[in-house]
């Protein structure tokens, strides 16, 4: 229990670095869902990361740092792995329609599991290729899922008129913006400063033109 009492105080205060509020639910929930992924990581290796404090770092609070910019009452998040930022998104900011879409069959499997065993309401998971999922959505998640031109080529027909895509990004992509299609604009970039992580992080925002 010692373990899981300091990595909820290390969320907690990274929660509170990024100037977040949570439902009071959210934090042991997102602790459950790393013991999830921790326990089946052991199996499947569904994530590179395999230290638990450090899986609070890289996973939990870089999903949380975009939570200001999410917008809308659905969303899809392209080439979730093992649910990251999607399921993140889903404990932390409930009540929206989210749909974690990935080709590989181990992480959707952890992802339908994690889904059943934390009650996520509203959240499902599909094994597909991008570019055949369908439907229209108000935000469209990606993290470090492709360039923008790829990811745009793809994926770029579930952005609803109206809607936001955020683009999650180590350093900041400038050579990748000339690639963005025609029919797309980055709406805005910002730099985000995930607690306890001293590499870059950088969000795009992008909508139609």
């Amino acid at each position: 229990m010692a373990a899981r009492d300091a990595l909820q105080a290390q969320l907690e205060q990274g929660i509170a670095a990024l100037g977040l509020q949570l439902p009071t639910e959210a934090v042991p929930r997102l602790l459950d869902y790393l013991a999830l992924l921790e326990r089946w990581n052991a199996a499947y290796n569904l994530t590179a990361v395999r230290d638990p404090a450090e899986m609070v770092t890289r996973h939990l609070l870089d999903s949380l740092a975009i939570l200001p910019f999410v917008q809308g009452s659905t969303l899809v998040d392209l080439g979730t792995g093992p649910g990251l930022p999607g399921i993140v998104l889903a404990i932390a900011a409930p009540g929206r329609q989210i749909l974690l879409v990935d080709s590989n069959g181990k992480k959707v499997r952890f992802l339908r599991e994690a889904i059943r065993s934390l009650k996520l309401e509203g959240v499902r998971a599909e094994q597909s290729r991008v570019e055949d999922v369908a439907g229209q959505f108000d935000c469209v998640t990606a993290r470090a899922f492709a360039s923008l031109a790829d990811m745009l080529a793809w994926g770029g027909h579930l952005l609803a008129p109206d809607g936001i895509w955020l683009a999650m990004k180590g350093k900041r992509p400038d050579e990748e913006l000339p690639g963005v299609p025609d029919g797309f604009v980055v709406r805005a970039t910002h730099e985000l400063h995930v607690p306890g992580l001293p590499a870059e992080r950088h969000l795009l925002v992008l909508g139609r033109v």
